[in-house]
């Protein structure tokens, strides 16, 4: 007898649960600093807190069989018409290369469309270590905005890419 395949399914609502899906989630990654990973909780517990139009953090998660296998966090920016920063998108290390992560970025893109965005803004390292990550968002139709120098520390740019919703 086969096995039934997983099936991915999203949620927009936010539950408490979230803070430690998205440690493990952020975590299994090995991107990040202890630092990092306890500010992507920390927008979770804001949005729990405050709610989304409040906090002005937005969530989307990717679930395989009921259990959060990736997510991101959105917002639109402040004095803007129509532009969204993308805060977030990981997914766990044991899915990465599924598709989950391009499934989760076009929902979410659909997400911000809907709520009458027109531009989303997503910003990295420069460091090799996110060559992949820059490789990804090129891949899903963004394009390179800028690159600011030694931003987040000497040898350490800030990569920005944007792409119409």
């Amino acid at each position: 007898m086969s096995t039934p395949c997983p099936t991915l399914t999203f949620r927009q609502n936010v539950l408490p649960a979230d803070m430690d899906h998205v440690r493990r989630i952020v975590e299994s990654s090995g991107f990040f600093h202890d630092y990092e990973v306890g500010t992507a909780v920390e927008l979770v517990e804001e949005n729990l807190a405050k709610g989304e139009a409040v906090s002005g953090y937005y969530f989307l998660f990717a679930e395989l069989d009921g259990r959060p296998v990736g997510y991101t966090c959105y917002g639109p920016i402040a004095c803007t018409a129509g532009s969204f920063d993308l805060y977030w998108i990981a997914v766990s290390q044991e899915t990465r290369g599924t598709g989950v992560g391009r499934a989760l970025l076009e929902r979410t893109e659909a997400a911000i469309a809907a709520m009458g965005g027109r531009r989303v803004y997503i910003e990295t390292s420069s460091k090799e270590l996110y060559v992949p990550t820059r490789g990804f968002y090129l891949r899903c139709g963004y394009r390179e905005e800028t690159i600011l120098e030694d931003f987040y520390a000497p040898g350490d740019g800030k990569v920005i890419y944007v792409k119409a919703v």
